[in-house]
C-alpha cells in the first residue's frame, strides 16, 4: 500500500501487504484473544479504554497530523476527531456494564432473563474520511461488549490503520485484541469468509455496503453497514436567512465535504430563495481554499485524484442537465486535488446532483413551495441517513420529523454523530446502529435464559 499526500499528490510512503499466512495467522491469534478477553471483567476493560484515552490525547498533535497528511484533513478537524474518540473511548467505559446488564423478565420459570454476550472477532471495514472516529465508534462499544476487533482500513490510510493497533497496544490491550489488516479491497472478501470472524461491519459506499451484505449474507454472518447518505437542509420560511446560510456552508464543507452526514440537499421555500440562495454563495465563496496544516484553512483537498475527476464530473453532468451555477464549479490550478466550493440551483430530482451522493464541496439547492412540498423533495431520495430542519420556531418543525425518511432528523444544527445517540441509516444508507446503548448491543448475542 501506498500513502500518497493530497495537498501535494506526492507520495508519503509505502506499506508492504500482509500477505494471505500473515492474515490466517493474525485471526487465529484474534480468536485465541478473543477466548481470553470475552472473560475479562468490565472494570478491567475500561480501564484499558479509559489509557487508550488518555494516550489519544496525549498524543492528538502526531496523530492529527498524521491524518493531514495522509488523507488531507484540515488539522482543526483532525484535531476535534481525536478528541472525539477519546470521548467515546471514555463514554463507553462508563456506561457499557449498565447498556449490557442481564434484563429480568417475569415468567413463569424461578427466574427468566435476557443477557449479552459477545459474539468474538469482528471485522470493521472502514473509510478514509474520518480514518479515527470511523474506528474508534466501532472499536470503543465492540471492546467493552467482549468482542475483538479486525480492522481493514481503506488503503490510503495505512499509517493510521497502523497507529490506532500501536495506540491500543500501548494502552495495555492484550496482543490480538486489536488487530489491523493491511489488505487490499479486493481480498476483503476473504476476511468475510473466514471462520474466525463472527460478524462484520462496513462504512463506506453503497456500492461496497451490496458486496458486504452479500458475501456476509452467504456466509450468515451478521452485518451493520453505514453507508452514502445525501442528505436534506430543509430551510423553512421563517428562518432567519443570513444565519442559516452560515451554518449551511458549513454543514456542506465539513470535512472538506467528504462526509456521509454533510448536508448535500439544500431545499429551501420559495418566499426566501432568492434571499438564502444569494446568501449561500457569499458563505461558500468566503471559505479559503489550501494546505490544511495552515490553520486558516477553510476546506483542504479532496483525499484522491479519482475523488476529484468524478466530484467535476458530477458538477459538469448536472450543468448539463439543468442546474445553475451559483459559484464556484472547477478544480483549481494548484498542486494536489483541491476542488473550488459550488453552489448548484435549479436542481431536481434527477439531475446527477440530486440523484447521487457528491462527496466534496459541492452544494445543490432546489426550492420547496412550502412544507409539506419541503419533505416530499427530502424523501425523494435513495438515501436514508439524515436531515436536518432549519426554523425559526422548532415548533414547526415537530409534524415534520416523523414524516422523513432518515435514521436521525436534526433541528437547528447540523446533523452529526454523538456516542450518547444511536447512529445509522434506512434505504440505501444501510441498517443496523452504531454508539449509545442500541449500537453496543448490535455485536452481541442476545441471549434468553430460563430457570426452573
Amino acid at each position: 500500500m501506498q500513502s500518497i499526500n493530497p495537498t501535494t499528490a506526492q507520495p508519503i510512503r509505502d506499506y508492504p501487504d500482509h500477505t494471505p499466512a500473515d492474515v490466517n495467522r493474525l485471526l487465529h491469534r484474534a480468536e485465541a484473544a478473543f477466548a481470553q478477553w470475552r472473560l475479562t471483567s468490565f472494570p478491567d476493560r475500561s480501564r484499558l479504554l479509559r489509557s487508550a484515552a488518555a494516550r489519544l490525547r496525549e498524543q492528538k498533535s502526531d496523530l492529527s497530523r498524521l491524518m493531514t497528511l495522509e488523507m488531507g484533513k484540515p488539522i482543526p478537524g483532525a484535531e476535534s476527531e481525536i478528541e472525539k474518540c477519546a470521548l467515546a473511548c471514555d463514554y463507553f467505559a462508563g456506561h457499557a456494564e449498565s447498556f449490557l446488564r442481564p434484563e429480568m423478565i417475569p415468567t413463569d420459570a424461578t427466574r427468566s432473563y435476557v443477557r449479552y454476550d459477545p459474539l468474538g472477532p469482528v471485522l470493521a471495514i472502514m473509510p478514509w474520511n474520518f480514518p479515527f472516529w470511523q474506528v474508534f465508534r466501532f472499536a470503543a462499544p465492540a471492546l467493552m461488549a467482549g468482542n475483538v476487533a479486525v480492522l481493514k482500513h481503506a488503503p490510503n490510510v495505512p499509517g493510521c490503520a497502523l497507529a490506532i493497533e500501536n495506540l491500543f497496544t500501548k494502552s495495555g490491550f492484550p496482543q490480538g485484541v486489536f488487530t489491523s489488516l493491511l489488505v487490499p479491497n479486493d481480498r476483503a472478501h476473504a476476511l468475510i469468509e473466514h471462520p474466525a470472524i463472527k460478524a462484520v461491519t462496513l462504512t463506506g459506499s453503497e456500492r461496497a455496503g451490496r458486496a458486504v451484505a452479500s458475501e456476509s449474507g452467504s456466509a450468515l454472518k451478521k452485518t451493520v453497514l453505514e453507508l452514502g447518505g445525501s442528505d436534506p437542509f430543509i430551510v423553512l420560511a421563517d428562518a432567519d436567512v443570513p444565519s442559516v446560510a452560515k451554518q449551511a456552508a458549513k454543514a456542506r464543507c465539513i470535512n472538506s465535504g467528504q462526509s456521509c452526514i454533510a448536508a448535500k440537499r439544500f431545499i429551501v421555500e420559495t418566499p426566501i430563495a432568492d434571499a438564502f440562495e444569494a446568501a449561500f454563495a457569499r458563505e461558500m465563496a468566503g471559505l479559503k481554499v489550501g494546505d490544511p496544516l495552515d490553520r486558516s484553512t477553510d476546506i483542504g483537498p479532496l483525499a484522491r485524484a479519482d475523488l476529484l475527476d468524478n466530484l467535476d464530473g458530477q458538477v459538469q453532468r448536472s450543468l448539463a442537465a439543468g442546474a445553475r451555477l451559483l459559484t464556484g464549479g472547477r478544480r483549481l490550478a494548484r498542486g494536489g486535488f483541491f476542488y473550488e466550493p459550488t453552489v448548484l440551483t435549479n436542481v431536481r430530482p434527477g439531475n446527477p446532483a440530486w440523484d447521487e451522493e457528491t462527496f466534496g464541496p459541492v452544494a445543490a439547492v432546489t426550492r420547496a413551495t412550502d412544507a409539506d412540498h419541503a419533505v416530499q423533495l427530502a424523501n425523494a431520495t435513495k438515501y436514508g441517513l439524515g436531515a436536518s430542519i432549519w426554523t425559526s420556531n422548532p415548533a414547526n418543525a415537530e409534524p415534520l420529523i416523523p414524516r422523513i425518511d432518515a435514521g436521525c432528523v436534526f433541528v437547528n444544527a447540523p446533523v452529526a454523530s454523538d456516542p450518547r445517540l444511536p447512529f445509522g441509516g434506512i434505504k440505501n444508507s444501510g441498517y443496523g446502529r452504531e454508539l449509545s446503548s442500541h449500537g453496543i448491543r448490535e455485536f452481541t448475542n442476545v441471549k434468553t435464559v430460563w430457570v426452573k
